[in-house]
């Protein structure tokens, strides 16, 4: 919860990628230094040693540096695009690659296939152009130096055999303009690694200015804000959702996208104004003047909302540290860094829960027995084995388990989970699920989900409709007296939900209706 969540969804992380291109700058800018040193130094002991030589060689060498110089902001423009058409590219080709089974089962796998070929070739099309603008100012680098090369040598062999320069003063010309040649390819390599590491460093610069929330939309406080006591409600004043201390808590809500948001924001994170507008309205109050009038007008409070209480304390005031230890959140798609199981659940814990027992819980037997195969002769204990980065060598649904495991060890205050079973099957959610309910029993978990297997077993199930809570319940209670909440877990369509709220008489005249139809 250190930072807000972009709206965009933008990627707001500085890649090692980012990080080599700027230090690329970096070396460049300290080399181009020592060569413009060096050429200024040539050039002065030139106008000493042979003033008629140093004049043209003082002429010449800026004209030789500065020639490429029209010519940059294009080969920038054109790299630009390049960048951005082989991100689109790169983008396209992961969700292909993601969804391949599904493409396959639809039938879609050619047509998506065909958009990336289409993509790559703009890709390669984009990547041909910008080369063409960088082999054009290689080539005049190369060109121009070689031509004041000649030059001085051409005038100089004239002043010597007019007697007005002596040869020794000739070949020392000669020596000094055949050491410049290699700095003046410095003004090349400055203007390549500009070109290349300015987007980087845009996007360092970003992740490195993002603050948990700026002070200036902070109201000040006059003290430290003392923490909530043990056994406090966690309480979301904007959706209305309140999950009881010591209870197990599911939600439901009708948009995948939304649930994600409304764990981040049980986190602490700042919730988007489009989730809780159901016309749409908020989520283009940015756009346009109108928008951003509407945005002054409201105010940051109004943009973000109040913030989420936990025993009628709001997060946002509690210290960073407190924050991360009372509430936990654990998104769809977890991340499992390299290293060893052991290291993976070396993690800040209360020390109730033992990683066997969050293991046993996650149902992560198979899990450990695929480390112990693949773990190196000699590693008898698969809390030793290694796993590979962001866990491939297991399957999605093992990784999702040991990330659920691993959550279960911290043992915070508040669990909050956002689909923890999505990857695994039937029977092994139900285990999954009676297992998070008896290893947190007593302490307060909001699980958000739409199976049916996880919401039975919750003690509590509140339905998320338009941005608010519309229903409480049990999950038996609510497929019962509520459309919408059946029609999200069952997977309902509108005419199947007509029929359930048919008499049995009315079904049977309907289905009557529909087979002389046919």
């Amino acid at each position: 919860m250190s930072c807000r969540r972009s709206e965009r969804r933008l990627s707001l992380c500085s890649t090692s990628g980012d990080v080599e291109k700027i230090g690329w700058f970096v070396e460049a800018v300290s080399r181009f230094l020592a060569a413009v040193f060096s050429i200024v130094l040539v050039c002065v002991g030139l106008m000493f040693y042979a003033p008629e030589l140093g004049v043209v060689v003082a002429v010449g060498v800026p004209v030789v540096a500065l020639a490429s110089l029209p010519l940059l902001p294009r080969a920038t423009r054109r790299a630009d695009i390049q960048r951005e058409k082989a991100g689109k590219a790169t983008e396209l080709a992961s969700d292909t690659v993601a969804g391949l089974r599904v493409l396959r089962g639809i039938g879609g796998e050619e047509l998506f296939l065909g958009r990336y070929r289409e993509a790559s070739q703009e890709v390669r099309k984009a990547a041909v152009r910008s080369a063409r603008m960088w082999a054009l100012i290689s080539a005049i680098q190369v060109v121009l130096p070689g031509l004041l090369l000649i030059t001085v040598v051409w005038y100089g062999a004239s002043l010597a055999l007019d007697g007005r320069i002596a040869v020794g003063e000739l070949v020392a010309a000669f020596s000094a303009v055949a050491t410049l040649l290699y700095p003046l390819r410095h003004f090349e390599e400055i203007a390549m690694a500009y070109s290349f590491s300015r987007p980087s460093a845009q996007r360092a610069a970003r992740v490195l200015s993002l603050t948990r929330t700026d002070a200036a939309e902070r109201p000040e406080q006059a003290g430290p804000v003392q923490e909530p006591a043990a056994g406090g409600d966690l309480y979301d004043p904007r959706t209305g959702l309140l999950a009881p201390a010591g209870r197990f808590t599911a939600v439901v809500c009708g948009d995948p996208d939304l649930a994600g948001r409304l764990a981040e924001r049980l986190g602490g994170h700042a919730m988007e104004e489009q989730d809780a507008d159901p016309d749409g309205d908020a989520g283009r109050s940015g756009d346009g003047e109108r928008g951003q009038e509407r945005e002054r007008d409201r105010g940051p409070a109004a943009k973000d909302g109040p913030s989420v209480l936990l025993g009628g304390v709001a997060l946002d005031d509690l210290e960073l540290a407190a924050a991360r230890r009372l509430v936990l959140v654990q998104d769809k798609d977890p991340v499992l860094l390299s290293g060893t199981l052991r290291e993976l659940f070396d993690v800040p814990a209360s020390g109730a829960v033992d990683s066997d027992a969050a293991l046993a819980a996650a149902q992560c037997a198979d899990v450990l027995d695929a480390l112990l195969q693949s773990a190196p002769d000699g590693v008898d204990d698969p809390m030793d084995a290694r796993i590979t980065e962001r866990g491939r060598s297991l399957s999605g649904g093992q990784r999702q388990r040991l990330a659920l495991a691993r959550s279960l060890v911290t043992d915070p205050e508040v669990l909050v989970l956002d689909e923890p079973t999505s990857a695994v099957d039937s029977h092994t959610e139900a285990r999954i699920a009676d297992g998070i309910a008896g290893l947190r029993a007593g302490r307060t978990t909001v699980v958000l989900a739409s199976s049916p297997l996880l919401l039975d077993r919750a003690e509590r199930v509140v339905l998320i409709a338009d941005g608010t809570v519309a229903a409480v319940g049990t999950h038996r209670e609510l497929l019962h007296r509520e459309p919408l909440y059946r029609a999200v877990v069952t997977r309902e369509t509108d005419e199947e939900q007509r029929l359930a709220g048919l008499g049995m008489t009315e079904l049977e005249e309907a289905l009557t209706e529909i087979e002389e139809s046919a």
